[in-house]
This record gives structure tokens, C-alpha cells and sequence, in this order.
């Protein structure tokens, strides 16, 4: 079976993505450059009201990307308003659409945008494609054409992740381990429980934190069910998840906690950096937050394979609203237009470890 490495729309699924090389330390600095040449003149000063969802030290890599916009020309000034995790701003924007005072842009997750197109709450972008002069064939293709139904464009990819193991570097020496990620499930089943560390019965030191369900625990275990040659569904919907190699996946997960060497948690992340976990598998857009706080060397590293290799792709996109007056959803996308060129792209990369969307 060949390495699937992207993850399934709500609905329906989409094209593989290649996923980038393990990654390693980002800069810091921040480069001046003049704005892309996707700004025209569109007449009097339009103002567009942005949703998104991400706060703290990439809220901050935000606000500059939206102020350099705002910035670089007169035409469009974005209003931004947080509006909490993927699924609340997607919460907020259903309710937002039945009291009739949505916003004009949001923040839409890669497993959430499809509901809003196939409620027809999303404008198509091909016209203001074509009017910016959009070279679309330097956007990574599966990025691209996920957001693509019936040859139009509906979501823009923007913020994309895949899933990294992170391990701490300390511990692993402690317990006589290379320094590298497990290469397989089994061979992390071997490594797991020497990662312990107790003080009587309590366990000080896990070896591994898995997600809780309410932080996308479905997301990660794609990628170990495809490693396992197995998967939740075909492209029928056919459910597949009780055949034998989905199973042979879910039996390693649950010998991860019945063998004592892994068990769930609320914060992992808290968790890895205060040396409670000496591993776990995190999004890319954890990387600028791991490098800035954490006290300790780290290592990133693929997935574990098994049978294959297995990685999910992630993170978010931007939508306009068809709700948005005309001259408000073409003022948007000037926006992502912006937002996804090439230069931010790179800084966007850079301060937040998301995946590059353009190839330049």
C-alpha cells in the first residue's frame, strides 16, 4: 500500500500531500521587505471583518502579517477579532450566519470548511484569482486543490500542519537511548518503557502523552492506522476501521496505556516542558512555541512507521463568506492574496512552523 499522508475533508477525501523533512530550529528575525504585487486600486477604503483562531505567540506572527497589510495600501483595512479555537470560530460563524452578522473572512480548519460549502456559505475565488494575476501553479497542488470542488476554488489553504514526534533529548540520553525518533510503532514499544520514571506507585515521567478526544486524538491515530496498512474508511465510505489492520493499530495504542508506559493528557505540551512526558506527537505549529519556552535540547523527527508510513496533514484555510457584500469578498482576498504570497508565506513559516503553502 503507498504512503497516504493526507488527511480526509469531512466530507469527502482529498488529494495526498508530500510532507515536508523533519524540521529543526526557525529564526526569530523578522524580514522587512515591500508588499507583493497583488495590491490594486479598488476606488474608496473597503473594511473587512476577519475571524480567526489563533492566539498567543502565533496570535502575535498574525497581527503582524495583517498589520503589514493593512500597511502596504489604502484600498483595505482587515478588523480582526479572535474568536477562540478552530471549532469555536466555526461554532461562532454558524451562529454568526443565522443571526445575519457574520464576518466577511474567516479562519476555517482543513476538517471543517466543507460544511460551509456544501451549505453554500462560501463565495468561490476563481474571479478574484484571475483579477490579482494569481499564479496559482506556485501553490504546493494538494494544498491547493483541497479547497477545490466542482473546477472552482473555495478555501485557500493557509495555515497547514502534520502531525511531528517531539522527544526530549535529556531524557532520552538518560535512558540509554539514540538520538532520534522511534523508526517503528514496535520499536517505540520497546523504547517506551524505559522513558518511566516513578516514585512509589505514581508515575513522575511518562514515556508518552497521548491527546485527549477533544484535542484532535482521531487526527493523530490517522496517521498510525495508515501505518498499520490500515484505515478509518475507503473513498466510498465504506467504514474500515474494525478490519484487521486498523485493529492491529488500535491494539498498539491501547497496549501503550495498559503497559504502563504512556497514558492521555489534558496539556501535553505543558507537559513536555516541564519533563512530565518525555515524548509525544504534536502539530508543526508547535514549533516556534517549543523553541521559545523550552529550557531543554528537543528533537523533531517523523511519524513512526510500521508497515508504511503514515502522516495527516492539518491546520486551517481562509474562507469568504458568500454572505459578504461583492466589493467586501474582493477586498478579502486581496487579503489572502497577501497573506499567501510568497514573502509571507516564508515569515508565516519561519516564526510558527506551519507548513510552506507556496513551492517558491
Amino acid at each position: 500500500m503507498s504512503n497516504q499522508i493526507n488527511r480526509r475533508s469531512l466530507i469527502k477525501g482529498a488529494a495526498g500531500a508530500a510532507a515536508g523533512a523533519a524540521t529543526v530550529g526557525v529564526s526569530k528575525r523578522s524580514t522587512a521587505f515591500a508588499a507583493p504585487a497583488v495590491i490594486q486600486e479598488t476606488g474608496s477604503q473597503v473594511k473587512v471583518l476577519f475571524w480567526s483562531s489563533w492566539g498567543a505567540k502565533i496570535g502575535e506572527v498574525e497581527q503582524e502579517v495583517i498589520k503589514r497589510f493593512n500597511e502596504s495600501q489604502q484600498d483595505v483595512v482587515i478588523e480582526h477579532q479572535f474568536q477562540g479555537t478552530y471549532e469555536e470560530t466555526a461554532q461562532k460563524v454558524i451562529a454568526s450566519l443565522q443571526a445575519r452578522q457574520a464576518p466577511d473572512l474567516t479562519v476555517l480548519s482543513e476538517a471543517n470548511w466543507f460544511r460551509f460549502y456544501a451549505n453554500q456559505y462560501l463565495a468561490p475565488m476563481d474571479d478574484f484569482i484571475a483579477s490579482e494575476e494569481i499564479d496559482t501553479s506556485d501553490y504546493v497542488e494538494s494544498f491547493l486543490t483541497e479547497g477545490q470542488r466542482q473546477g472552482q476554488q473555495w478555501w485557500m489553504s493557509f495555515a497547514r500542519s502534520t502531525p511531528l514526534f517531539y522527544y526530549n533529548k535529556q531524557l532520552w540520553e538518560e535512558a540509554g537511548l539514540e538520538d532520534r525518533g522511534p523508526q517503528t510503532y514496535s520499536e517505540f514499544s520497546e523504547w517506551g518503557p524505559k522513558l518511566v520514571k516513578k516514585s512509589g506507585n505514581d508515575v513522575t515521567q511518562w514515556g508518552f502523552l497521548h491527546p485527549p478526544a477533544t484535542n484532535y486524538i482521531a487526527w493523530y491515530f490517522q496517521g498510525t492506522i495508515w501505518a498499520f496498512d490500515g484505515a478509518y474508511s475507503d473513498e466510498e465510505f465504506n467504514v474500515l476501521i474494525n478490519e484487521p489492520n486498523s485493529v492491529k493499530a488500535g491494539e498498539w495504542l491501547r497496549s501503550t496505556v495498559a503497559d504502563g508506559w504512556a497514558t492521555a493528557s489534558q496539556d501535553r505540551i505543558t507537559d513536555f516542558l516541564n519533563g512530565v512526558t518525555a515524548s509525544m506527537m504534536e502539530s508543526t505549529g508547535q514549533l516556534a512555541n517549543l523553541r521559545d519556552n523550552a529550557t531543554f535540547e528537543y528533537g523533531a523527527s517523523f511519524l513512526p512507521s510500521e508497515v508504511n508510513p503514515g502522516c495527516p496533514t492539518g491546520g486551517a484555510g481562509l474562507g469568504i463568506l458568500s454572505t459578504a457584500p461583492t466589493e467586501k469578498q474582493q477586498a478579502a482576498f486581496k487579503y489572502i492574496a497577501f497573506a499567501t504570497s510568497p514573502e509571507i508565506t516564508a515569515y508565516w513559516s519561519q516564526n510558527t512552523g506551519y507548513m510552506p503553502v507556496r513551492k517558491s
